[in-house]
């Protein structure tokens, strides 16, 4: 990957902090731009299979075409960079967006398809060649112009594309054919008419302590509005919760309180009834397609989607960080828990996620056994962060929400609590409620652990590792002279719903790492575990792996590969939290010496690899290749055999301007 910044500016005012920058990564060429009311990301998809795509913040909406395929792969070029351009719809309301130009060698492009609506239309067009038939909007063509418009299905300013054929020409079958010197080249207007967000930049969103990282402020800097944090782009120009509190808190360091408490905001104003918290939210255009399908109205009212279990249980962890633990947040607390929210405050709203922990946690906490831990919701295949369907190997029960996140959560909560920063918003009931959640935690911490123990003897890993090994294609020697004489022993990723372990290692203890204090001898095998060279452990030559299926059978291992999603691939945002975890522990006062040498050595490791990726820090994942006897990245989505692709610009990945390596 290449990221130029190419211009910048940070100040406290949206129209004051225009800028724009360059990620490349594979056969995707992505151009990212906040102007004023215009915040914009155009990926050129080169090759044989060419795309035009543009997704905005506003709305989350996007404007996208797609060509019919190429005899041979060809590149765009940009000519003329993006930039912000306002336009007219047919009614002659404003609509905002971008201008550029671009070339192609080509004979010839046919559009397939155009995609003019919500992100997540497009998304779903490009994965699965499905789009709604209210959507689809038919070309006009005017002399050497194609334009796709259409309003938004309430009839409110929609979405324009409009491509002008600068080098070439276009047929009465709307092929675009190349000009003389064999190539194409096109002015493209793309915009939107959905309401801009608020930018969120400078001051009010840094404190002055980040790392000097051009591309990973550039990365926030685009992703930041005073409404929410956008989880990542072009895919996710929206709202998610896991990715806003993981965020907030490896982020803390440098980020401006009221960008935190923006961030916290953001979440608690998406709670559900019982205090869920939202894991994701339709709004614009989908919103609108939900709601007629559902109940015939063209509202565009967002809706939100509850169905992940780990989020209910990040919030108090992250709440109890910057209030309790952070002096500017202790200072802010008293106002900021009063601040109104909607018909409430953010007090109260906190307090109902806090009642949620406590009930959905106090079954296990009275009877400990594998049937009252925390299950996906029914009818659900995901739950967690690996939410691919698949990423759990079919469990049921996961080990991060378990193991981890709900004795945190039961924590931070008595934390709270013993505080007397909620007092003046706990009834009664909530007082006797919450005040067994301490006792709780320890029960916690001390049984669900153990129900997700797998073991291996030696002899079985030794044949494990060797035919996995083989099977795909890496070397075996430093997973087996890791091996010793004793047995293999790691928690399995999930439970399955008659509770036996899923044996695929996972990289989730980093949870581990960053919101708890494990007992020394706990902590020194829970990093063993996870440094281990892969395929005994997740450590190989291009970043740590979040999942490793040698110990499953053949079946979960062909859809655990570095093709997939959750598979043996590389999450930036999970290196950047096992970094901070280590240098979380570290800190510690209570560590045997040779603990901490192994932590210092781990800590060694890990920041060796993620030197070594320093160019794909701030996207959302990649995968690798093994050749020439080595480990070698390669961009996730930059194959025709990768699920799916990753972001270019993804919001946890930007950490690293807080996370920050050893001296």
């Amino acid at each position: 990957m290449l990221l130029l910044l190419l211009a910048s500016g940070c100040a406290a005012q949206a129209h004051d902090t225009a800028f724009r920058f360059e990620v490349n990564e594979g056969l995707n060429q992505n151009y990212l731009i906040r102007d004023g009311d215009t915040a914009a990301h155009l990926l050129l998809r080169s090759g044989r299979n060419s795309r035009i795509l543009t997704a905005f913040p506003a709305g989350n909406s996007g404007t996208g075409v797609w060509f019919g395929p190429l005899a041979e792969p060809a590149d765009w070029l940009i000519e003329s960079p993006p930039k912000a351009k306002a336009a007219r719809d047919s009614r002659d309301r404003p609509l905002s967006g971008i201008e550029f130009e671009a070339a192609i060698t080509a004979p010839s492009l046919t559009p397939k398809q155009a995609v003019l609506s919500n992100v997540r239309v497009l998304r779903d067009y490009d994965q699965y060649a499905l789009v709604p038939a209210e959507l689809v909007v038919a070309p006009a063509a005017s002399g050497n112009t194609v334009t796709w418009a259409r309003d938004r299905l309430d009839g409110a300013p929609g979405y324009l594309l409009r491509l002008d054929v600068l080098d070439g020409a276009v047929t009465p079958a709307g092929t675009i054919t190349a000009g003389a010197d064999g190539r194409i080249k096109l002015r493209v207007t793309a915009a939107t008419g959905d309401t801009p967000l608020t930018a969120l930049s400078g001051t009010a969103l840094l404190n002055g302590r980040e790392r000097k990282l051009d591309a990973a402020k550039n990365t926030l800097t685009f992703l930041s509005y005073r409404e929410k944090f956008l989880a990542g782009s072009w895919r996710f120009n929206t709202y998610f919760g896991r990715d806003t509190l993981i965020s907030m808190m490896l982020l803390k360091p440098v980020l401006a309180p009221e960008a935190i408490e923006a961030g916290i905001r953001s979440v608690l104003a998406r709670l559900g009834p019982q205090g869920q918290v939202a894991h994701e939210e339709a709004v614009s255009e989908f919103a609108m397609l939900t709601h007629q399908r559902e109940n015939g109205t063209l509202s565009d009212a967002p809706i939100f989607d509850y169905s992940m279990v780990d989020e209910n249980f990040l919030l108090a962890p992250v709440v109890a960080a910057h209030l309790l633990d952070d002096p500017a947040g202790v200072e802010r607390a008293f106002a900021y828990l009063r601040a109104p929210l909607d018909n409430s405050s953010i007090g109260q709203e906190l307090v109902r996620n806090l009642r949620l922990v406590a009930s959905s946690t106090a079954a296990f906490a009275h009877d400990p056994r594998y049937g009252n831990l925390i299950a996906l919701q029914d009818g659900h295949d995901a739950g967690q962060w690996r939410d691919s369907g698949i990423g759990l190997g079919g469990g049921r029960y996961p080990y991060d929400v378990n193991a981890i996140l709900a004795p945190a959560a039961l924590e931070a909560t008595a934390r709270l609590l013993d505080s007397g920063a909620l007092d003046p918003f706990l009834s009664a009931d909530d007082r006797i409620q919450l005040s067994d959640t301490a006792a709780a935690a320890k029960t916690w911490r001390a049984e669900a652990p153990r129900l997700f123990t797998v073991t291996r003897d030696a002899e079985q890993a030794r044949a494990a590792i060797d035919s996995y090994s083989a099977k795909i294609g890496v070397p075996a020697q430093a997973a087996l002279a890791a091996l010793d004489q004793g047995p293999v022993t790691f928690p399995a990723v999930a439970l399955d719903a008659n509770g036996t372990p899923i044996p695929i290692l996972h990289s989730d203890d980093t949870f581990d790492l960053l919101f708890g204090s494990p007992p020394p001898e706990a902590l020194d095998k829970q990093v063993g575990t996870l440094f281990r060279p892969f395929p005994l452990g997740l450590m190989t030559g291009a970043g740590l792996v979040v999942a490793d299926p040698v110990f499953a059978d053949p079946g979960l291992q062909a859809r655990f590969t570095n093709h997939d999603y959750h598979g043996t691939v590389v999450w930036s945002w999970v290196q950047a939290a096992l970094a901070s975890g280590l240098g979380r522990q570290l800190g510690r006062t209570d560590l045997p010496q040779p603990v901490r040498d192994h932590l210092l050595a781990a800590q060694h490791s890990l920041w060796q690899v993620i030197d070594a990726a320093e160019s794909m820090a701030n996207s959302e994942l990649w995968s690798w290749r093994f050749e020439d006897d080595r480990y070698r990245i390669a961009p996730f989505g930059a194959t025709e055999g990768d699920v799916t692709e990753a972001n270019a610009a993804q919001l946890w990945s930007s950490v690293y301007l807080a996370v920050t390596p050893p001296p």
